[in-house]
């Protein structure tokens, strides 16, 4: 059995088979990207609940894992060499996971590029600014008079879904075949609900958005993972 105790990080959150992938999360739309590629590549894991509090993600435990103090993180048990590894940013998981398995990264070299392409599209552009216009239009940012620094996320958001809007224009997943791009990007399409920004987005004029994350949130392994680790 895999040897973690070199993790601090197990020590607050125990390893109870440590011979699995431990994954450190809570679901929030960066959090359920791995838990869904688990479940989609059926590897065998045990999910631990970190909270976004304080004492959670700035705890010496968390933070010896991930110095950034975000989730998702984990520790692969059985790594590339033989030992335990340790990863977190949710983009470099995904890719690891996807090459460890040989599934959802393509057949070929040029299909891993355009998906990587595409998973980069979501770390650098959709994640962080669907999430400042949560900020800006729901959350503590609503507050402030002036309307520019909404508008800003409002407008950029509407580009960026046109950007997909017509990616997606005859083809049922971003690169055509379901992979970690479409486990990236379709999570955090699903925020804006929590955001209560798709009216203000004309998210229902976006026809094949509206279908696209229609066939991502029927797929079984993504309705375990959107849960996972529970909440409560």
């Amino acid at each position: 059995m895999a040897d973690l105790s070199a993790f601090p990080i197990t020590q607050k959150w125990p390893a109870q088979d440590p011979s699995v992938i431990q994954l450190y999360s809570f679901p929030t739309p960066n959090g359920v990207k791995i838990s869904i590629a688990l479940e989609e590549m059926g590897l065998p894991y045990e999910a631990h609940k970190v909270t976004l509090a304080d004492a959670d993600v700035k705890s010496p435990e968390f933070l010896s894992l991930n110095p950034n103090n975000k989730i998702p993180a984990i520790i692969d048990p059985n790594g590339p060499e033989g030992a335990p590894l340790g990863l977190f940013e949710s983009g470099a998981i995904l890719i690891y996971l996807a090459e460890k398995t040989g599934q959802f990264i393509g057949e070929t070299a040029t299909e891993k590029a355009q998906i990587i392409q595409w998973l980069m599209f979501q770390m650098g552009g959709l994640g962080p600014m669907l999430g400042q216009l949560g900020f800006f239009y729901k959350f503590a940012g609503s507050e402030i008079e002036d309307p520019r620094p909404r508008q800003r996320y409002i407008d950029e958001a509407k580009r960026l879904l046109s950007v997909l809007e017509t990616r997606l224009e005859g083809r049922d997943w971003v690169m055509g075949s379901y992979s970690i791009a479409d486990m990236a990007i379709a999570p955090w399409l699903r925020a804006l609900d929590f955001y209560g920004a798709k009216e203000v987005l004309g998210w229902a004029d976006h026809e094949n958005l509206v279908a696209y994350l229609d066939r991502f949130t029927a797929r079984p392994a993504v309705q375990k993972g959107l849960v996972t680790p529970p909440r409560d």
